[in-house]
């Protein structure tokens, strides 16, 4: 099979390098440039298989991009992999992309304005070439890359192409419309490489499922080098473990992997120009579940043979006739007055996100009424959940991303008015499929200029004058305008306004009002109190007062704007902060079975949520070890500051304030006061040694043991005689008992914890922890280790429970 592929592309070059114009070439010096009224300008790579030149994006509109060679030498149908300008394309008269003297290669329109460039200057020669893999390299005489195209992809990949974290995939807007499109493939902050849906109304992250953990989605998170890439065979390798191979894996044929325009990512496969492309690979079998595919108030159906179909839900229509992006609008007005509704079933539906909140063991009579309540609940999705055996309240604030499927156990009742009439019926819905049609015709983009010569030079003069007075007047209402606005704004909201959607600033009497007057504490601590309280937008909170305000308040919100943009599953998510006036206070995620001190105490936790715990606290101390823009230490890392969510998944709390230390200062830090609680504290700050991330590791490795032995870092035991009483730390203890036998385990565990537990995982656990508590810091692991070692002897546990 390998020697026919090859003989194929062999003979589809021969054919190629025989039809195309001798002016065809894979190399342009300085002060060459190529037109787009000559069709034979082209760069041809050397053996033929890639074409770099203007490509027809519509009527009159051009862009210069990287092709698939056909067969025929035409550019009508060919398969694009790169645009240099997707979202500006420039006219077919009088455009041009020049290598300019200076070193720059620009893309002018027309009227000789600049639409694209490198944005490079070389003093030596330069020539931009296309090599064999098309990359389009813009080099030095010396052989240094100025610019290369391969680290600018628009919507694809092909074989070779490194795909880094500086990158992203950007899909087209259609089929058709080669615009940058609402889906993008990058690596996140987590080191995984992800789909995203950005669309006119909302966004979302939708693969792998959001709702799954990195390493449920079989991807690992701990390897910041985030690239990777497809090879020639048709295997695919990125550094968060996500691997596959095309079904054609072997052969070596043309490929390429892209972000298609419905949000799905696919690898297509062909043997030479002029074949037809066939998908070998893609992200989902389920296309439905493409967040947005179908936009909101619609119902995505999928059928292997029609393909997507569209449909908007009963009482809607669509708000954007032939385009899906924009969904369906009501015909019909909201109403408050619960009386004027009812609701209509559709079976069998699912819709992600956009919850007014997930209520348990609701009966749906219970469901509708709440939804009744709610003047912008446009529906309920009533879900069964197989585990308890019950079902589950999803009152809907928008409806977005449903479809239907016979396997989801869910229906969708839909609030519309009492008086109307509408039902939904599968056999008479009006549904619209989405065209797949590589033969579509395409879409004109207006790029049209009325060249007349005999008045250009007065047209030039009104205009010039216009925009004179234009810019006088725009100038005048920009004095004024930021006159007026610096009485108006402080200083903080000037410098800090720029804070992350979601992260906001919250007034002290919004907060006063939310804790019911701080009468609500759940908790305490060194650094201030804790309230629960509820958020005007009705979600629970944790709001903590700080009690000391010394620091600055432009301090203040720096450390703040930063911790509030760090985002992992294992650190608590802050919402806000006000600072006004003396208060400080920090508004936290809820976390509903409180922390890791009250679970420890009440023997709340069996062993394997005792490793999971463990697990996850040292993954999120490794990201702020580790892994932030920052360097961020905890320095007071304790049970009390390790809480559990509903799940009891740990999230590590009261971090960053006051520890922020940028990475390019120095390798260790000095700190004004001793920081931490008393028993979890590491030696160092007892000796006045340099403070690094290992004061961390240590107050974890106390946690640990603490948590596995159910006793205190300082505890009472019997002396031999069985008479007196005496002080001994927990850690010399454990030393102790490892050096005496090999059953010492059993005998540390925490015998009032019922069920049965993995002895080799404890072990595992427990010789971590007793790694983390050495005196000299240099003799303990990062916490990128400590992971390591944890999820080493969970997988070994598990292989050999495979076997």
């Amino acid at each position: 099979m390998g020697i026919i592929s090859t003989l194929w592309l062999f003979l589809f070059h021969f054919v190629l390098c025989l039809q195309l114009s001798s002016s065809a070439v894979d190399t342009i010096s300085q002060g060459s440039s190529l037109s787009v009224e000559k069709p034979e300008d082209v760069m041809l790579s050397p053996n033929g298989m890639f074409s770099a030149g203007f490509y027809a994006v519509g009527d009159n509109a051009y862009s210069f991009a990287i092709w698939f060679s056909e067969s025929n030498g035409q550019t009508q149908n060919a398969t694009a992999v790169w645009m240099a300008n997707r979202d500006q394309p420039v006219n077919g008269k009088r455009s041009k992309l020049s290598l300019l003297d200076n070193g720059n290669l620009a893309l002018t329109d027309a009227d000789g304005s600049l639409v694209w460039s490198t944005n490079t200057v070389s003093l030596s020669s330069v020539h931009l070439s296309l090599n064999d893999v098309g990359n389009l390299v813009l080099r030095v005489g010396d052989g240094v890359i100025l610019w290369q195209s391969f680290d600018f992809p628009t919507d694809t990949l092909v074989p070779q192409q490194v795909f880094t974290r500086h990158a992203k995939l950007v899909s087209s807007r259609s089929d058709t419309n080669k615009s940058s499109g609402f889906y993008s493939l990058f690596f996140d902050s987590d080191n995984i490489l992800r789909l995203l849906y950005d669309g006119p109304e909302v966004s979302g992250l939708y693969w792998p499922d959001p709702w799954l953990a990195p390493w449920q989605a079989n991807r690992e998170s701990y390897n910041n080098s985030r690239v990777a890439v497809l090879d020639t065979l048709g295997n695919f390798s990125s550094s968060d473990e996500l691997t596959f191979m095309t079904s054609d894996y072997g052969t070596v044929i043309q490929r390429r992997f892209t972000v298609d325009y419905d949000g799905n990512i696919r690898v297509y496969s062909r043997r030479h120009g002029g074949e037809k492309w066939s998908t070998t690979w893609q992200a989902t079998s389920r296309p439905c579940r493409i967040h947005g595919i179908c936009g909101p108030n619609s119902l995505c159906l999928y059928n292997v043979v029609s393909g997507i179909k569209c449909s908007c839900l009963p009482g809607y229509k669509m708000t954007n006739d032939g385009d899906w992006a924009y969904g369906c609008e009501p015909k019909f007005s909201f109403t408050c007055n619960k009386t004027e509704s009812r609701f209509i079933s559709i079976t069998n539906v699912e819709l992600y996100g956009y919850d007014y909140g997930a209520m348990a063991n609701y009966t749906l009579d219970q469901c509708k009424e709440l939804c009744l309540q709610l003047c912008d609940c446009k529906g309920i999705q009533y879900s069964y959940e197989y585990g308890p055996g019950t079902y589950t309240c999803y009152p809907k604030l928008q409806l977005w991303n449903g479809y239907r499927t016979p396997d989801f156990s869910a229906d969708l009742y839909l609030r519309l008015p009492a008086s109307s009439s509408y039902s939904y019926d599968e056999e008479s819905i009006d549904e619209y499929s989405i065209s797949c049609s590589a033969n579509s015709k395409i879409i004109q983009l207006e790029r049209a200029y009325a060249i007349d010569h005999g008045n250009r030079y007065v047209k030039f003069m009104l205009w010039f004058v216009a925009g004179v007075g234009g810019l006088e007047i725009l100038c005048i209402f920009l004095v004024w305008y930021f006159l007026l606005r610096t009485r108006q704004l402080s200083a903080d909201a000037r410098v800090y306004s720029r804070a992350l959607a979601g992260f906001r600033k919250f007034s002290y009497s919004e907060l006063k009002q939310a804790t019911e007057g701080f009468s609500k504490e759940i908790g305490r601590g060194a650094g201030g109190i804790v309230y629960k309280g509820v958020l005007s937008d009705q979600r629970v909170a944790a709001i903590k007062r700080l009690k000391e305000a010394n620091q600055g308040e432009e301090d203040f919100l720096a450390e703040v704007s930063i911790i509030g943009r760090l985002n992992h599953m294992n650190l608590i998510e802050m919402w806000g902060y006000c600072a006004e006036g003396k208060h400080r206070l920090l508004v936290y995620e809820y976390m509903e079975h409180g922390s890791l001190a009250e679970n420890i105490k009440s023997n709340g936790l069996d062993w394997t949520k005792m490793f999971d715990i463990a697990l996850g606290t040292a993954k999120g101390l490794a990201y702020i070890h580790e892994e932030c823009l920052e360097w961020i230490l905890h320095c007071d890392v304790k049970p009390h500051n390790i809480l559990l969510d509903s799940n009891y998944q740990p999230k590590v709390a009261d971090f960053g304030l006051s520890k922020l230390r940028s990475r390019n200062e120095t390798k260790y830090s000095s700190f004004s006061r001793i920081r931490g609680t008393r028993g979890y504290m590491a030696p160092e700050w007892a000796f006045n040694q340099p403070i690094t991330s290992k004061v961390d590791v240590y107050s974890y490795g106390i946690v640990i043991l603490e948590m596995v032995t159910g006793k205190s870092a300082t505890m009472d035991i019997h002396t031999s005689y069985g008479v007196e009483r005496q002080r001994l730390s927990l850690v010399t203890w454990l030393k102790e008992k490892q050096n005496e036998g090999s059953a010492w385990v059993h005998e540390i565990l925490d015998h009032t914890i019922e069920g049965g537990y993995d002895e080799s995982k404890m072990e595992a656990l427990a010789r971590v922890a007793l790694q983390c508590v050495e005196e000299e810091k240099d003799k303990r692991p990062t916490m990128s280790q400590v992971v390591e070692m944890l999820q080493k002897s969970s997988r070994e546990k598990d292989n050999q429970g495979s076997l």
